[in-house]
């Protein structure tokens, strides 16, 4: 996957989160998080292989095995899980709040996660 379709793939998901509602702020803002989380990921992955600065239970892999509610709710509890941390992660989750809501579904309108559409 090339730099430009990573790039077109997130202004996509951003227009289908602006047209739920979502501000250009908060949209920004959480897919920020979720490119984190996708990135220390393939960064424990070869050929880099370097450790994971996310903890078990709360990386990438984990949220793109997770659908709904349940997925929701996981992506709540890693940046809140994440934002205690007291290092780099921290710093750099402090504060962070899921913005989605009932109102920004986790589905967009080909049926898929908005992790997974990064994913793909």
């Amino acid at each position: 996957m090339t730099p430009a379709n990573i790039v077109q793939k997130l202004w996509n998901y951003c227009n289908v989160l602006r047209d739920d509602g979502m501000s250009y702020d908060d949209y920004v803002e959480q897919l920020t998080y979720l490119l984190f989380l996708k990135m220390a990921d393939e960064r424990s992955r070869p050929p880099y292989k370097q450790p994971s600065p996310v903890p078990a239970g709360y990386g990438w892999q984990n949220l793109i095995n997770k659908d709904g509610d349940a997925l929701f709710d996981h992506y709540r509890h890693t940046l809140e899980t994440l934002g205690r941390d007291k290092g780099l992660l921290g710093l750099i989750f402090n504060k962070a709040q899921n913005k989605f809501d009932s109102r920004h579904p986790w589905r967009s309108p080909c049926g898929r996660t908005p992790c997974v559409q990064i994913h793909s």
